[in-house]
C-alpha cells in the first residue's frame, strides 16, 4: 500500500488525507498543534468554549456532499439549527435585521427602496444561476489546464457569469440605497479583496447567504472539525499532533518524506495542507520551490484580522449570532487594507455572539463574545497596547449601540492578530483568510496545487483551489486528492 503524508489538520488537510484514505491510500497527518482544526481551533477556558478561527456556517450543501461521498450525513456528527435573523447590521444612524425568510427580505428591501424587490428576484435569479454553473463546472476544477474548461454549456454561458465586470458595478446596476449596496458587497469580504476587484461571478455568495441561509452547529464551529476528524479515523487516517514538520525530503528530484521532530517519515506523495508560502521557501530547498521570493511579494493576500475572545459574566438582549458594524466608512476601512495598508483609524467589526443560539459557549449565567476587525496582511507594530487601544475603541461602539455595558463584566480577555497568525500558522504575511480572489488570482492564476519541480508534491487549502473559506477548503482538499489518484491510480495499492 503506498504512503501518502499530509501536513496540517485544517478543513483541507483533513479533506485531503480522508479522499486518500478512501481510495486506498495509507495515510499520515501532521499538525503542529495539539488537537486537530488549524485555523479552526478551539479554545476552552474558565468554562468558556470560543472558536479560534471561522464563525459562520454558509452553503450548507457543500458539507452535506462531503460527507455524503463516504455515505455519511452531516447529522451523524453534528446538528444544525437555521438563525433568524441571519445577521444584522448596525449602520451610522440605523440598524437592520436580516430575515432568513426570503419574502420578509424581500419587504425590507422595498421599506429601504421602493421597488427594489424586483429587482433583488433578478439579482437572485442571476446569483442561482452562477452558484449552480461555479459549483458544478468551476470549482471542483485543479486549474492546472485551460482545457479543464472547455465545456460547451459552459462556453455559452461564459457572459452570464460575469466574470468581467465586479461585484460591486454589478450591485450597482441594481440598486441604488447604499444600505442594500453593503448589504449584498458584504459577503464577498470572506474573498480577501475590495467588491471592486471581485469579479462579479462572486454575487453566487449572495445566493448563499440569502437562499441557502446562515447555520450554526449546535455545540460551535469546532463540531464541524470534530466530525471531519471522526470521519477520517474511520477511514483509517493516522493523526500525529503535536508534530511540527521541519522539512521535505527530496532525493534525485523526487520527494521521499518528511523530517518531525527529528525522525523521518517516508511517503510516496506529500500534501501540504500548511501555508503554501511557509512550505515552500521553509520547507523545501530552493532548487525545488515553484515559486520565487518576488512572486510571493507581488500576491494580493487577503486581510489578516484582528480578534478578541472576550468572555461576560452577564447576560445580553437582544443582541444577534452575528452582528455587523458599519456604522463608520466603508470606503476608507477598505483602502487602509489593500491600497495603503495600515492600521485602520475607524475600523468597521463583526461581533459573534455564540451564546445567542447555544448556551453551552459559556457558563450559566455570562455571554461568548468574539470581536474581529479586518486588517491588512503583513502589518507591523502589533503590540498588545495598539491591540487594547482598538478594543476599548470599538467596544465602545458595541456598548453604544446595544445599550447595555460590558467593560465592567469581563471577565476573560484575549487578543489574536498578525504575529499571531504567523507565530501559529505560518500564515504568509499573517493573513487570515489567504489568497485574495481578485480576477488575476483565480483558478488557473493561482498558485498551482501542484508542485512545479516535483511530481509528487501537491498543495491544498486558502493558497490554491478554489480559494478561501470553510466549503472551498473541503473542496480543496477533495480537488488535490483526485488529482493524487489520477496521477497514481496504477500504483496505489502495489
Amino acid at each position: 500500500m503506498k504512503k501518502a503524508i499530509v501536513i496540517g489538520s485544517g478543513f483541507a488537510g483533513m479533506s485531503a488525507a480522508s479522499f486518500l484514505a478512501k481510495a486506498g491510500w495509507n495515510v499520515s497527518l501532521f499538525e503542529k498543534h495539539s488537537l486537530p482544526g488549524g485555523r479552526a481551533r478551539k479554545m476552552e477556558v474558565d468554562g468558556f468554549t470560543f472558536d479560534m478561527g471561522p464563525s459562520w456556517y454558509w452553503m450548507p450543501d457543500v458539507f452535506e456532499r462531503y460527507f455524503q461521498q463516504f455515505g455519511k450525513k452531516v447529522e451523524d456528527y453534528y446538528q444544525l439549527t437555521r438563525l433568524d435573523p441571519s445577521y444584522r447590521i448596525h449602520f451610522k444612524n440605523e440598524s437592520m435585521d436580516v430575515p432568513a425568510d426570503y419574502e420578509a427580505l424581500k419587504t425590507v428591501f422595498d421599506q429601504l427602496e421602493p421597488g427594489s424587490s424586483k429587482l433583488l428576484d433578478k439579482f437572485m435569479k442571476e446569483a442561482a444561476y452562477k452558484y449552480n454553473v461555479g459549483m458544478d463546472k468551476l470549482v471542483f476544477k485543479p486549474g492546472l489546464s485551460v482545457t479543464e474548461f472547455i465545456d460547451l454549456d459552459f462556453l455559452k454561458g461564459i457572459f452570464k457569469l460575469d466574470v468581467f465586470n465586479s461585484i460591486s458595478s454589478h450591485v450597482q446596476k441594481h440598486f441604488k440605497d447604499s444600505r442594500l449596496r453593503q448589504l449584498l458587497e458584504f459577503p464577498v469580504l470572506f474573498l480577501g479583496a475590495l467588491p471592486q476587484n471581485i469579479p462579479a461571478l462572486y454575487s453566487l455568495m449572495n445566493y448563499a447567504d440569502i437562499q441557502l441561509g446562515t447555520w450554526f452547529p449546535v455545540g460551535g464551529m469546532y463540531k464541524i472539525v470534530e466530525g471531519m476528524y471522526h470521519l477520517a479515523l474511520e477511514q483509517g487516517v493516522r493523526f500525529h499532533f503535536d508534530a511540527e514538520v521541519d522539512s521535505i525530503v527530496v532525493i534525485q528530484k523526487k520527494v521521499k518524506g518528511i523530517i518531525s521532530g527529528g525522525r523521518f517519515y517516508e511517503a510516496d506523495v506529500v500534501i501540504s495542507g500548511a501555508d503554501y508560502h511557509h512550505t515552500e521557501t521553509d520547507l523545501l530547498p530552493d532548487a525545488f520551490q515553484s515559486y520565487s521570493r518576488e512572486y510571493w511579494d507581488k500576491r494580493v493576500m487577503a486581510p489578516s484580522s484582528l480578534l478578541y475572545y472576550v468572555g461576560v459574566n452577564k447576560r445580553l438582549t437582544d443582541v444577534c449570532h452575528h452582528t455587523l458594524f458599519f456604522d463608520t466608512d466603508f470606503e476608507k476601512h477598505g483602502q487602509e487594507i489593500y491600497s495603503n495598508p495600515s492600521w485602520p483609524e475607524d475600523p468597521l467589526f463583526y461581533v459573534s455572539r455564540t451564546t445567542a443560539t447555544d448556551l453551552s459557549g459559556a457558563p450559566e449565567g455570562h455571554e461568548n463574545l468574539f470581536f474581529l476587525i479586518p486588517v491588512a496582511a503583513g502589518l507591523e507594530q502589533d503590540t498588545e497596547e495598539l491591540r487594547s487601544y482598538y478594543f476599548k475603541k470599538i467596544l465602545q461602539r458595541f456598548e453604544d449601540r446595544i445599550g447595555q455595558k460590558i467593560q465592567d463584566h469581563i471577565v476573560y480577555y484575549k487578543s489574536f492578530a498578525v504575529s499571531d497568525f504567523k507565530n501559529e500558522y505560518h500564515a504568509f504575511k499573517g493573513n487570515a483568510y489567504g489568497l485574495a480572489n481578485t480576477l488575476l488570482q483565480t483558478s488557473l492564476l493561482k498558485p498551482s496545487c501542484r508542485s512545479k519541480k516535483l511530481d509528487n508534491l501537491y498543495y491544498t487549502g486558502q493558497l490554491t483551489v478554489p480559494g478561501p473559506g470553510v466549503p472551498p477548503s473541503l473542496i480543496s482538499g477533495e480537488v488535490v486528492a483526485n488529482e493524487v489518484n489520477r496521477a497514481f491510480k496504477k500504483l496505489i495499492k502495489s
